[in-house]
Parts: C-alpha cells; structure tokens; sequence
C-alpha cells in the first residue's frame, strides 16, 4: 500500500472517490487499519474519552497525543495520517500553534488538524505558511462543546447554518488544505461542499462530503459511555471482550488453565541433572 499524498487525496475529490478514515491511538489499531486500506487515520483527542477514561478531550496534553502520534506511525507507515491538537496547543498563540504543529510532524503525522473556525483563522494561517498542511473542524467542536451547550448538533436553524458557512469559507481563505464538519445538519454540509474549492469531509454530517469519519472505538462498538446519532457500528466488540475476560477467569479459578499444552517442560536428562544436583 503506498500512502496517499495532498495531490492523492484531491484527485479523490475530483473524481468523486470518498475518502475512508477513522481515528486510531495505537499501533495494533493502525496496522489493522492499514492492512484494510483505509486511506486516512486521525490520532484524535477522542483518545481523552475514548482511552483514557475522561469524560471529554480537553485533558488530553500534547506530550500525550505525540505518544499516540508515534505509535500510530510506527503501526500504520504506509497511510495518511493527522495529528489532532488538543486543547491549549494552539489557540494561545500563532508562534506556540506552529511550534506544535511541527511537533506532531516529528513525531510521525502528515498533517495536523484544529478545531474552530473564524476565531482560528490566524493560526491556521501560520501554520499553512510554515509548510504544515492543515484541516480545519467546524459544527461540533468538542474542545468548546461548553460553549455549544454540550455535545449538540449544529447548522440546525437559519442563523447557526449561516454560522457554519462563514466558518467553512474563513477556514478555507486562511490556508486549510482540508475541512472537517461534525455533528452538521446534511443541508448545511452540502451548500459547504458546493462553496469550498477543498475537500470536506464529515462525521456526523451526512451523505453529501468527500469522505467519512468515524471513532473507531464507535466502529468496533468497545466505547459504552454512549453512541452519539451518526455512529454505526460495524463490531460490537465490549460484549465479546468481556465474555473472553470471563472464560479466562472461569478457566483460571477451575484451574484448566495453564494446561499442559500452555508450559516449558524442561528436557528429562536435564531435569534428572537437577534433581540429583539438589539431592547432594
């Protein structure tokens, strides 16, 4: 498999092939990933909830995401993959927002993705000119979902759609390669895609994108806190997990494991030699 490049990724938009992608935060994940040619792989700061046991991302830490980002690489080396920046990363400053973005390209990405859209327009404009490809993420941006009133769907009234297409089109002016949209009404996303010359691409946004995102804790069905609307699950793999982790135990407790199939027997003659040895 040979990683898709910018250029890739536009012909894909040109001639109307959707783009595949889905968070990942380790390497098992991302070579699995890789092997079932799924062309894009977000190191996201879902990880916060998703791994480790947050209720939101804004926890998440950039020593943190580049541990993700690395071994997300090392797992999957041949597919476009996209550094999520957490929260604090970048909206402090243009100068600490390309210092970090450049961090996660060391650290393996391809690109780095921000959420927000006029209020960071400047960042991404300082980004996109140190050479960083950058995507942009707008309707439901987590990191101030507080803001939103939580986690809630957007582009919902005249005004709030508005909203997001102005977000779309500043995000697109300042640099962004490629957009985001979450949690949009499919409406808003469509007049988004007809107005940006870059690919957009949705999760939770409908039909009418370039391409798809999903969690991929959502996928394989192991998150359980809850499923948001637009997530279907493929696996449902926390029932099969903990029936595993039963057996184990069951197994354990009865003692039918470790069986004789599961030990190193020593070789008799040496076994001898030590029994001799310790008899003396």
């Amino acid at each position: 498999m040979t990683k898709k490049s910018v250029l890739d990724l536009y012909r894909m938009k040109d001639s109307d092939e959707k783009v595949c992608w889905i968070t990942a935060y380790d390497a098992p994940i991302a070579s699995l990933a890789e092997q079932a040619g799924i062309d894009m792989l977000l190191v996201g700061d879902s990880a916060g909830m998703c791994v480790h046991g947050h209720a939101g991302t804004n926890e998440m830490t950039m020593p943190i995401m580049l541990v993700h980002t690395a071994a997300v690489r090392r797992g999957a080396p041949s597919t476009f993959v996209i550094g999520d920046m957490p929260f604090l990363s970048y909206q402090v400053s243009c100068e600490e927002a390309v210092r970090n973005a450049g961090r996660f390209i060391q650290a393996g990405a391809d690109a780095v993705k921000l959420e927000g859209g006029r209020r960071v327009t400047e960042q991404i404009r300082a980004i996109s000119d140190a050479g960083i490809v950058a995507f942009g993420h707008i309707g439901l941006t987590p990191q101030s979902s507080g803001q939103l009133g939580g986690f809630r769907a957007q582009g919902l009234t005249a005004e709030s759609a508005e909203a997001m297409i102005a977000d779309a089109e500043a995000v697109e002016g300042a640099g962004a390669m490629f957009l985001l949209v979450e949690a949009v009404a499919p409406e808003v996303t469509e007049l988004i895609r007809q107005r940006l010359s870059i690919p957009v691409y949705g999760i939770g946004a409908g039909p009418h994108t370039d391409g798809q995102l999903l969690i991929v804790s959502d996928l394989l069905g192991i998150f359980e806190a809850f499923t948001p609307k637009f997530v279907k699950r493929y696996a449902a793999l926390a029932g099969t997990i903990k029936d595993a982790f039963a057996a184990y135990r069951e197994d354990v407790k009865s003692g039918g494991f470790p069986g004789p199939e599961h030990v190193y027997n020593m070789p008799e003659n040496e076994r001898d030699q030590l029994y001799a040895d310790l008899a003396r």
